[in-house]
């Protein structure tokens, strides 16, 4: 990282320049028995001494190239165009700051606009904000939207909607009028293991402000919706789709079209590799009679005082900076250099590529679960996308540490997701696994079975 040093010289005039005599007069705000707390810290090391040190710690971290990998649950290593990161380096994209005066930021407004236009496309819906912080506060947002249209404090949620998701929804409605209940929408085990939404359809009532159903969900199975949708428009609810993985929509029917009333879900398996969980880009999208509610902000394109086509943040009344405690959402900017990057990969792959990568993706995993099941392992054998459950004969969290041992990150453990299924993992292959990876899993699961 950058690192420029100041001189006792610097320091002084600089606080010269703004009429503080002392630097500690800056922080007097702050008690003074908080102020400078003791640190423990070892000596002080030449340069070189730290870039060792910091490589060292760097050796004990895994990373996906470092053997093959069969996370998913939410965060996903898709393929890349290597243009993305070469573009990102321009200078113009070097901060992502919110264009608060719009007019001077024509290039950072098309940018939002034309990804607004890229997530209509990909979810069959009428109109898209600029981005949220990541998916699971898209959902948040949602659930606030949902409950000012309807009036209603109910929200029914599939347990199957990934859980980090359901905690954000959860932390963003507990200071108001809001009941979140969430619905098991999911029986079976190991080859049985499949969704069932018919628990979850009936718990919809007349008290429901939206029902929120995940696709594929979060045990990677991908539903009949349905009974749900049925449901909800006979007692005049709303349907929200989360969609973790926007690769999927590459193949699956886009959920504008499976009576979706607001779609959200994460970007960044199509920006860049996982990254320890972010930052991600959140996308959101609803119907045109829904417009002025959408949280957050809304890139137009129009036209200037010569005729000639221009770029704005419309529907600004509705943002937090102007309207205030009457404001729809809090929300004021967006992920702007990870919606950006998710932009340029889906332009540089095209519709077609896209659809190429959803096709891989399905293959590979279903090589995996032909290969697992061939080696006496009970997979999940409902439609599923790039993610299934496997039954293994014992605690799912040790095959996942043995399996480490071998350099395989086998998935996840999904006793973190539900007790009841302490000994299935969740496995994720996309269109980067190959049939060596797969056998890899396949020699490391056994190992842990056998030895």
């Amino acid at each position: 990282m950058s690192y420029a040093p100041n001189t006792d010289a610097d320091r002084a005039q600089m606080l010269a320049a703004i009429g503080v005599g002392a630097l500690d007069e800056l922080f007097h705000d702050i008690p003074a028995a908080v102020r400078n707390p003791a640190l423990k810290l070892p000596p002080a090391l030449p340069e070189t001494d730290v870039l060792r040190c910091l490589q060292a710690l760097a050796r004990r971290n895994r990373t996906l190239d470092d053997g093959p990998s069969f996370l998913g649950a939410g965060w996903y290593s898709h393929f890349v165009p290597a243009l993305v990161d070469q573009q990102l380096l321009r200078s113009e994209w070097y901060t992502a700051y919110t264009p608060y005066q719009p007019e001077m930021a024509q290039g950072t407004l098309q940018a939002i606009y034309e990804f607004q236009t890229v997530i209509c496309s990909l979810t069959a819906m009428d109109v898209a904000n600029a981005s949220l912080y990541d998916g699971a506060s898209a959902l948040a947002e949602a659930v606030l939207m949902c409950r000012g249209i309807t009036r209603r404090s109910r929200v029914i949620v599939a347990d199957t909607v990934h859980p980090a998701y359901r905690d954000v929804a959860r932390t963003y409605t507990q200071a108001l009028d809001v009941q979140i209940d969430v619905v098991r929408s999911w029986r079976g085990a190991g080859a049985k293991l499949t969704a069932d939404l018919d628990a979850l359809a009936a718990a919809i009532d007349d008290s429901t402000s939206c029902v929120v159903v995940q696709r594929p969900d979060f045990l990677g199975a991908v539903a009949d919706p349905v009974p749900v949708v049925l449901a909800a428009r006979r007692h005049g609810a709303m349907l929200v789709y989360v969609i973790p993985d926007p690769v999927t929509l590459g193949l699956l029917a886009p959920p504008g079209e499976l009576g979706g009333d607001v779609v959200v879900g994460e970007m960044r398996a199509l920006a860049g590799p996982p990254a320890y969980g972010g930052p991600g880009a959140g996308f959101f999208a609803t119907r045109r009679e829904h417009i002025r509610r959408i949280p957050g902000r809304l890139a137009g394109r129009t036209k200037d005082l010569d005729g000639r086509r221009a770029f704005v943040l419309t529907l600004q009344t509705r943002e937090q900076h102007i309207r205030r405690e009457k404001a729809t959402s809090n929300i004021t900017t967006n992920q702007a250099l990870v919606a950006l990057a998710a932009l340029m990969s889906i332009s540089a792959l095209g519709k077609h590529g896209l659809r190429i990568m959803a096709e891989q993706s399905l293959a590979a995993a279903h090589r995996c679960a032909e290969l697992l099941a061939a080696a006496g392992f009970d997979c999940a054998r409902g439609p599923y996308f790039h993610e299934f459950a496997v039954r293994v004969p014992g605690p799912g969290v040790a095959y996942v540490q043995r399996a480490l041992a071998r350099g395989v990150l086998a998935g996840y453990d999904l006793g973190r997701f539900d007790p009841a299924l302490t000994d299935h993992l969740l496995v994720c292959a996309t269109e980067l696994t190959t049939r060596a990876d797969a056998e890899a899993l396949v020699h490391a699961l056994q190992a842990a079975r056998d030895g």
